[in-house]
């Protein structure tokens, strides 16, 4: 991944003419940093609610380097509290198009009702695209760590442009957005300084990848295989993700960078699973590399937790979160878990926006 040296950010620093005051050397305050911050054009339904700042921001790698990232600070027009909670969206795809903050098409309506519910509280929403998309780093997709980072950035970024806002945060995300969400969780501790997690809420998040991977070739979910195995290679060379593929899956790679997450799933969609994998199943060694870096809950989430699921998820089986929730509680780390009946994998985040709002509530006050 390309690096920002130091050298450049001090530059960036001092055009700005902006003071970053740290009792160590000046790189260890840069995450966070915003680089740049122009006027964001936000779908209609938030646009009469929020303004909105397109932030180009300091974030870093699951190695610690120093990397650029983009999202947006959204801030609501009316009844402002001095409260932000970061949102992590849903898979959109891995290529600079398929960024939410400049893309109102794959800005997904349930994203959009998720944002909206919180902006009617008051609340200020930190929401990052992630590395990758957007900057020029290749997107490390599903690598849960990374998102993590960049949610919490997206927060000090978000404050950094309003000093008003609380140093209490809640972090929230759909999907990968709510995988991401719960490794930085984990990540808060050791990562998040000044700032206070207060809790978390993950909307059918991704984890325990090793138990329903081999469920996914031969179906219409498979594209996202493509997108998770190509994801793994980004943050381990080693990985020859282009050997676990057939061969007519290789021939369709081209679309992971023309197009989203629509257009990925459709070039798949007829593949057999022979067709997409070689030998039509992943390996336990492959499934055990993805895991490792996929799975939250390896180690324990620092703050409270809720756990949304919809039982007719075509996309992360809700058994996974079922799983999952014991796995958080098996911490004695406080854990709620929404089980909503027949509701599809974003038809979840809809039905939930109010109640999990709530949840958030409480854990502000």
């Amino acid at each position: 991944m390309r690096k920002i040296s130091r050298l450049l950010l001090a530059a960036l620093i001092a055009a700005a003419g902006m003071l970053v005051a740290t009792a160590g050397p000046a790189h260890a305050a840069l995450p966070g940093f915003v680089l740049s911050s122009t006027t964001a054009s936000l779908p209609p339904e938030l646009a009469a609610l929020a303004t909105g700042k397109r932030i180009q921001y300091v974030t870093t790698n699951i190695k610690g380097g120093l990397i650029t990232a983009t999202g947006l600070v959204l801030t609501p027009k009316a009844g402002k509290t001095n409260r932000v909670v970061a949102w992590g969206h849903g898979t959109t795809g891995i290529a600079d198009t398929c960024a939410p903050s400049t893309n109102h098409a794959i800005f997904w309506p349930e994203a959009r009702d998720a944002i909206k519910e919180m902006l009617l509280r008051g609340w200020s929403v930190a929401a990052p695209d992630y590395p990758g998309i957007g900057t020029p780093q290749e997107h490390p997709y599903l690598i849960g760590a990374s998102a993590g980072r960049s949610l919490i950035d997206n927060v000090r970024a978000a404050r950094l442009l309003d000093p008003a806002l609380s140093t209490q945060y809640v972090v929230d995300g759909h999907s990968q957005g709510g995988q991401g969400a719960l490794f930085a969780s984990q990540l808060a501790p050791s990562y998040d300084g000044n700032l206070v997690l207060k809790g978390t809420a993950a909307i059918a998040p991704v984890s325990n990848t090793q138990e329903f991977i081999n469920y996914i070739p031969g179906t219409a979910a498979q594209g996202y295989l493509v997108m998770a195995l190509y994801g793994v290679s980004v943050v381990d060379p080693t990985f020859k993700w282009k050997d676990v593929l057939a061969a007519p899956a290789e021939e369709k790679l081209g679309v992971l960078q023309s197009g989203c997450l629509y257009d990925i799933l459709d070039a798949y969609d007829e593949f057999t699973a022979e067709q997409l994998v070689e030998g039509g199943v992943v390996s336990d060694a492959v499934l055990a590399k993805m895991a490792s870096y996929e799975n939250p809950a390896q180690t324990a989430p620092s703050a409270p937790v809720l756990l949304v699921h919809g039982t007719a998820d075509d996309a992360v089986p809700y058994f996974a979160s079922e799983i999952l929730a014991g796995q958080i509680a098996g911490y004695g780390v406080p854990v709620t878990f929404q089980t909503v009946e027949n509701a599809t994998h974003d038809g979840a985040v809809t039905q939930t926006a109010a109640l999990v709002a709530n949840w958030i509530a409480t854990r502000f006050t």
